[in-house]
């Protein structure tokens, strides 16, 4: 995709204006796109994380789990609005940040499934915008090496746990939903 005139920043407002056919994040203003799309691996990861999630909330109509793509724009009543993510899951508990664009704020939980290209910018730049943000919860969940890293959000600072595929996760936001990552990364053979 060509961007409209070149710019130092790009703001939410220039975002809605290129085409819907490509995905694009922003970080401080700078376009990203998201491509080549995801391998089946990492659709299969995403959603057996979705599944246990949204069976754990069906009776709970306060919180939502969502999958890609979704706009999340976490200074979004700011003045520099000039921060879309489009995380592979994320639940959102306050239903006044759902809109028909996405979320407006910071979700209540954001995962991020890793691949070659994202890595650095999941583990670096969104880990710091999301934990600024105010994300309680934020998972990086790495497919090759069959593990989840959740970064729990106290006192406006990350605690970081790791764990592997025979472990179960707590999910910190919802309270009694727990994630057995044995489900997740089911079979060595899907991952070749």
């Amino acid at each position: 995709m060509k961007l409209p005139k070149k710019k130092q920043r790009y703001t939410y407002a220039d975002y809605c204006a290129w085409s819907d056919r490509e995905r694009w994040e922003l970080i401080d203003g700078v376009p990203s796109a998201m491509f080549p799309a995801p391998p089946p691996v990492h659709q299969r990861v995403s959603s057996r994380l979705y599944r246990p999630l949204a069976n754990f909330l069906d009776d709970k109509p306060h919180c939502e789990v969502f999958y890609a793509p979704l706009d999340v724009r976490l200074n979004a009543l700011g003045d520099d609005d000039d921060d879309v993510f489009q995380p592979d899951l994320v639940i959102i508990c306050d239903q006044a940040k759902i809109d028909d664009k996405g979320c407006n704020g910071a979700p209540d939980m954001v995962i991020e499934i890793l691949s070659s290209s994202t890595a650095r910018r999941d583990k670096l730049l969104k880990f710091n915008k999301y934990q600024r943000a105010g994300v309680r919860e934020y998972w990086i969940v790495d497919i090759d090496s069959r593990t989840v890293q959740t970064h729990i959000l106290e006192n406006g600072r990350y605690f970081t746990t790791s764990y592997g595929e025979a472990d179960k996760i707590a999910v910190h936001a919802l309270e009694g939903c727990e994630i057995n990552l044995s489900e997740v990364f089911i079979d060595r053979r899907i991952y070749r």
